[in-house]
């Protein structure tokens, strides 16, 4: 038998010593990188509403546990949460920030009545109903939405300010995906570029209730009518585990479909549970699913935070046994979680600024309202205030802001979005106004508005106004701005307005009741002084008559002419028109009749007005002054001071208390009652004051007094208020009101 012998050479020996001694050390190496590979996760949170506050208690108990995420996948409320953690916003500031959120202020497109120039606050008392509606020669036309999602911008803008110039989603701390609805095709739509805060938006925009997002050219809606747990994005992403939380509806049985709701909740949740159901099919063994027990909570309990929070910490820590194996040591969670600081992006300095082209009006007339420096940082409240005043215009639907790195210079880009109502620029407002006082006075009238707006590149206007009535009022007008900033402006109007005066003796009797009417034509120059004040100097032309009369004969017959003119100055910073809690309003007005000017009367008068309000918690304090005087001449009864009626001395009928001249002072105390969503009032007030001939004759002696007290709801035609007013056994009414506002007392 042959063979071949082998001879170990000094070289050979030498590398198998060397393999001898090294091998164990670069197996032990080899495992030590096996060990620290871990599978990639990857976290999908479903939609729900505000049920979705339970994501945020599941992401406390991943962060207790040290399960580091690598890829956060969201559906409309579970896009909102994923994209805070994506972002890098810690859990408890998210829970903190939920807590403290105007969630009202979010089903609201309007940003509060301190945005709206003075001109909409001086009628936004007689037409407070805006629908939405438009009106064209074609006929009338809605919104895509009840709520176009103004607000709701703004608030997303400022959760995920720090993460504004991330263009890639996949650049965020953790990258993110959003999932949306194509609402042409039904597809599901995944959101992985662009502006984080419209990607959210989109994501959660539930059709019906609010309008559709116009991205790269597709109407996007929420995303749970695709996909409300979109497994499969994550698993396209790259994530070898999914953890899912669940917090799609159940399906209710036959004897729960009782009611109108209830049907069209069902509705909803039968597209998102197939949909949901289909991507439950996708988990494996090794994945994770928290459905968290969110019995007796639905989609708009937003106000429970702080129980859904535990909820959904509870949801998650049944499945502790599950999740512990995704846990990282101290080491590494140390080092994720730095580098999730890490990723963070910062704004640079405001190096331009871009705004989209609008249609119907001039670049110049929206560059005018911005006040952002070039080359300073980002001011995101004035910015905001800015965009709220623009919005407070009536023209555009969203009025939205973006920022993006600038390609030519190191700094940031600012992108002013606007996009104009697809209902306007023709809209329609109502109004509606009730007094009774159970004792024959009762007032009823019904008003509508349409406003026919950005009619040339300043902005010119032309609203016409008509109630119809106890006291029937027709006003048009045109608004003609001089220029882009409306700080200067003409008006050029016409009037026709009755009203029923009743005329009582010094004993309080009624001795005749005449319907008197004014028609008259006007002519006015204005300027804004600052963002709630006014200026205008009026030249008015017209006639009074009376149509009837009926008891003892206290007016002539004939017309009187008028021609006056007068100088107006205003401020008004109230927060509301009919139930306000902070602001202020202060107007004086001077008017002077001449027979030069047309008129038959020779006469001046001031009238003048300051009201103030202010809150703690839920009371109230309101304090009004109030005072007409004739300083020259004799006026006439078609412009005598008419005091009575509910908050005018409410102990006595309307027009029971006349003169030439009057004063009032008036307080309020109110305190609010019930949630958020319907709150009601009761509180008291005392009035003071009188009429007479001469301003001089007033005294503390001669006035009359007023107790009253109140309790009502406030609705969007305005408070609905029951009242009973006391001055003496002689003097006292009880009142049905609804749609009062203070500032009618002046206008």
């Amino acid at each position: 038998m042959h063979g071949v012998s082998r001879v170990l050479t000094p070289y050979s020996l030498l590398a198998l010593t060397w393999l001898i001694l090294v091998s164990p050390l670069s197996f032990a190496a080899t495992a030590s990188d096996a060990a620290a590979e871990r599978p990639r996760v990857g976290l999908v949170l479903s939609g729900g509403g505000a049920k979705g506050m339970a994501h945020v208690g599941v992401l406390r108990v991943l962060e207790e546990m040290k399960i580091p995420v690598d890829f956060v996948v969201g559906t409309s409320a579970g896009s909102a949460v994923g994209a805070l953690y994506a972002s890098g916003m810690p859990v408890g500031e998210i829970e903190q920030r939920f807590i403290q959120l105007d969630w009202l202020s979010s089903f609201r497109d309007d940003p509060g009545r301190a945005y709206k120039p003075v001109r909409r606050k001086q009628v936004d008392w007689r037409f407070p109903v805006t629908p939405g509606l438009g009106v064209s020669s074609d006929g009338l036309h809605l919104g895509a939405g009840i709520i176009a999602g103004q607000n709701l911008g703004f608030i997303l803008n400022e959760l995920t300010h720090s993460v504004a110039l991330v263009e890639d989603f996949d650049r965020l701390p953790i990258p993110f995906r959003a999932v949306a609805t194509d609402l042409e095709t039904g597809d599901m739509v995944v959101l992985g570029h662009g502006h984080l805060a419209t990607a959210v938006r989109a994501s959660m925009s539930i059709p019906g209730v609010y309008a559709p997002v116009n991205l790269d050219g597709r109407l996007l809606v929420d995303g749970g009518i695709a996909n409300n747990l979109p497994v499969s994005v994550a698993r396209e992403m790259g994530a070898d585990i999914i953890i899912a939380v669940d917090i799609t509806n159940e399906l209710m049985g036959s004897d729960q479909l009782r009611e109108a709701f209830s049907v069209f909740d069902q509705l909803t949740t039968i597209m998102t549970r197939r949909n949901a159901d289909q991507q439950l099919g996708l988990l494996g063994a090794k994945d994770v699913l928290i459905r968290p027990d969110l019995e007796g909570h639905g989609s708009a309990d937003f106000f429970n935070g702080p129980i859904l929070f535990e909820l959904g910490a509870t949801g998650a820590r049944a499945h502790a046994v599950e999740l512990n194996p995704l846990s990282a040591s101290d080491e590494a969670w140390r080092a994720y979680k730095s580098r999730l600081v890490s990723a963070s992006h910062s704004a640079g300095l405001i190096v331009g600024i871009e705004i989209e082209q609008d249609r119907r009006l001039g670049q110049e007339f929206l560059r005018e309202r911005i006040r952002q420096k070039i080359g300073e940082p980002l001011d995101v409240e004035a910015l905001e205030a800015d965009l709220k005043r623009i919005y407070g215009l009536g023209y555009y639907e969203i009025v939205s802001y973006s920022q993006s790195p600038s390609p030519d210079a190191d700094g940031t880009l600012l992108i002013i979005k606007v996009q104009e109502k697809s209902w306007g620029p023709n809209y329609l407002s109502f109004g509606l106004n009730y007094e009774d006082n159970f004792d024959g006075d009762t007032r009823f009238n019904l008003a509508a508005s349409v406003r026919m707006t950005e009619l040339n590149e300043l902005g010119g206007e032309w609203q016409t106004g008509a109630q119809l009535g106890t006291e029937p009022f027709i006003r048009t007008q045109w608004y003609q701005p001089i220029d882009y900033g409306f700080e200067r402006f003409l008006l050029a109007g016409a009037e026709y307005a009755r009203d029923t005066v009743s005329v009582y003796d010094s004993g309080g009797k009624r001795v005749a009741e005449l319907d008197v009417t004014l028609r008259q034509a006007d002519l006015g120059l204005g300027m804004e002084l600052g963002r709630n004040s006014q200026a205008s100097f009026t030249y008015a032309r017209g006639y009074a008559t009376v149509d009837k009369q009926v008891g003892a004969p206290v007016a002539p017959e004939d017309a009187v002419h008028q021609g006056n003119v007068s100088l107006q100055l205003l401020h008004d910073s109230l927060d509301d028109a009919f139930f306000p809690r902070e602001g202020a309003f202060a107007g004086i007005r001077g008017r002077v009749e001449r027979e030069d000017l047309g008129s038959d009367r020779h006469f001046d008068a001031i009238t003048g007005m300051a009201l103030g309000t202010g809150s703690w918690k839920e009371f109230t304090l309101t304090g009004l002054l109030y005072a007409h005087t004739v300083t020259r001449g004799n006026a006439g009864i078609e412009n005598t001071v008419r005091l009575g009626g509910f908050r005018r001395l409410s102990a006595y009928a309307p027009g029971q208390i006349t003169g030439d001249s009057a004063a009032m002072a008036s307080v309020y105390a109110r305190q609010t009652f019930g949630g958020p969503i319907t709150p009601w009032f009761a509180g008291m007030g005392l009035e003071t004051g009188n009429a007479w001939d001469s301003l001089s004759d007033a005294g503390w002696n001669s006035s009359v007094k007023s107790w009253s007290v109140f309790a009502g709801v406030d609705t969007f035609l305005g408070p609905v208020q029951l009242a009973t007013a006391y001055s003496s056994k002689d003097s006292w009414a009880v009142y049905l009101n609804i749609g009062f506002s203070f500032t009618q007392l002046f206008y």
